[in-house]
């Protein structure tokens, strides 16, 4: 009988065959299975990816391409069957919060600082306007300044008037004066009602002297300035105390700027401001609010602040445009939290963020209610629905409502969550073919677009602004070139036909509603859009 040494020294080579198959068998079915596995999970991730539009989020796509209704490039927005994500939160992969630009931030109660701009005109200070007028009724021989923008001094010739009763005053003065000596007092009151007339001592002696009266009465500026109107011709008949010429000291002047109602917080008086005159490139000017309207003009829905600056040398002229910057600060022991108004969604009596779930590997964000306090520029304070420390989505945070409608859960215009939208509708039994427009429904929310007349980055501003002023507009976006104005609104709160009032009160024209035309020529000269 054999020993086991012998036996595997004998069949050594057809056990090391037998050893060789048998690992080669176990390392293909592991190898096999590992591709099976990363294949399957390859398929299922590309069957469970959904692609989106960003502003129009009722747009859902099982692959890349444009969005049907605006053009756009769609957005993945991640897999949507993982059991261990939070089914009431908004989840995205990395790729799409890559290709949406997604940024957080994490937010304290520090200070912060911010710019308030605004846009103002020269003009006089309505205290040193005076009205040159006749002082007796008569006819205009002679005008003595021939144009508006002349300065005058004072005591200087400026008209001469015919008066019939200039006639009589002055034949009473004569024959006064020829009793003067027996009848003093008749002599003195016939000086004074000539005085009264604005006569000077010297045009009564030389009427005495010359004994002819010739009722013309040579009219002196009362005051000194620059004539702003002239308002009588040669040939006029005047009554007495009607105006010949508007004068105004301009050696110092008003510069109005134009406070939106909602910044009107920030600018009172007492705050400093500094501003720059467009036709005095290179110089900057400082001054301190003396003035704020108590009231707000219903059409533009602005107060004017007022700022008074000295101009010895005339150098700032009624009527010139003006851009001012007012710095506004919180500090640190103010209550609060700041965050870039970006990060905020406002849905009428709603304001809305996205935090971020801080135990996520991936995006993760949760819708979060909070209430408001004052605008800080291009920040805004959050009085509570946050704490410090927390992180949110302060860029792309209508990707992320947009991914939250698509999904489900709660958003802006669905806090309570709800099922995702199939495929898109469009909003054209709520338009009308009178009123013209795209109109798009998503989720409740509701997206229009408005030709509105503008120029330039300063149309822009006030367009955008005048439409988000309107309760219930959630966004609004007007491109320059198209003259086109995008809005997301709230169709229960807001319609088409407000939003187009808000912005003609601002003084452009829109397709529904023209802009009132003392509005309209308020407007900075490179905004002035109506040809001639």
């Amino acid at each position: 009988m054999m020993r086991l040494p012998d036996l595997i020294l004998r069949y050594r080579v057809p056990l090391l065959v037998i050893g060789a198959l048998a690992m080669g068998l176990l390392l293909g079915r592991v190898l096999f299975r590992q591709a099976g596995q990363e294949a399957q999970h390859q398929l299922s991730h590309e069957q469970a990816t959904v692609w989106t539009c960003s502003m129009h989020p009722q747009i859902r796509m099982n692959e890349p391409g444009k969005c049907p209704i605006c053009g756009m490039d769609l957005i993945p927005v991640g897999s949507q069957g993982s059991a261990e994500m939070d089914p009431m939160a908004v989840h995205l992969g990395e790729e799409a919060m890559a290709l949406a630009n997604v940024r957080t931030m994490q937010v304290g109660a520090g200070s912060v600082e911010g710019t308030l701009r605004l846009t103002g005109r020269v003009q006089a200070d309505e205290r040193r306007v005076y009205a040159q007028s006749a002082h007796v009724a008569g006819r205009v021989e002679e005008l003595l300044v021939d144009f508006t923008g002349e300065r005058v001094a004072i005591g200087r010739p400026i008209a001469v008037l015919y008066a019939p009763e200039l006639v009589t005053a002055e034949e009473e003065l004569l024959q006064a004066h020829r009793t003067r000596e027996s009848q003093p007092a008749l002599y003195q009151a016939a000086r004074a009602k000539l005085r009264n007339w604005k006569l000077s001592d010297a045009q009564i002696d030389a009427l005495v002297t010359t004994g002819v009266a010739d009722g013309r009465l040579t009219i002196h500026a009362d005051v000194g300035g620059v004539v702003l109107e002239k308002r009588a011709a040669l040939g006029d008949y005047l009554d007495r105390g009607e105006e010949i010429y508007r004068i105004a000291d301009l050696s110092k002047v008003w510069v109005l700027f134009d406070v939106y109602e909602s910044d009107l917080a920030h600018v009172r008086v007492g705050t400093d401001l500094a501003f720059t005159v467009r036709s005095l490139p290179g110089r900057s000017f400082t001054g301190t609010v003396t003035f704020v309207d108590p009231i707000v003009d219903p059409k533009t829905r602005v107060a004017r602040a007022r700022v008074e600056v000295p101009d010895p040398k005339g150098t700032m002229r009624p009527g010139m445009f003006a851009t001012g910057t007012v710095q506004l600060e919180r500090s640190r022991g103010d209550s609060g939290i700041v965050v870039p108004k970006s990060a905020v969604l406002w849905t009428g009596e709603r304001s809305v963020v996205y935090v971020k779930d801080p135990g996520a590997e991936q995006g993760s964000f949760r819708l979060r209610e909070v209430r408001l306090g004052p605008s800080l520029g291009e920040h805004q304070v959050i009085t509570s629905g946050l704490r410090p420390g927390e992180e949110v989505v302060v860029n792309g945070t209508f990707t992320v409502d947009a991914a939250a409608q698509l999904n489900g859960v709660p958003s802006m215009m669905s806090p309570e969550g709800g099922p995702a939208p199939a495929g898109h509708q469009h909003g054209g039994s709520t338009g009308s073919a009178a009123t013209g427009g795209a109109v798009h429904e998503a989720h409740g929310a509701k997206e229009i677009s408005l030709q509105v007349s503008g120029n330039c980055e300063m149309c822009k501003a006030r367009i955008e602004k005048a439409a988000r002023a309107v309760a219930g507009v959630h966004a609004a976006t007007w491109d320059v070139d198209r003259k086109t104005l995008t809005a997301h609104i709230d169709p229960a709160v807001t319609d088409r036909t407000e939003v187009s009032k808000a912005i003609s009160g601002a003084g452009h024209d829109t397709e529904l509603d023209q802009a009132d035309d003392t509005v309209y020529d308020d407007l900075p000269a490179c905004c002035l859009y109506r040809g001639e």
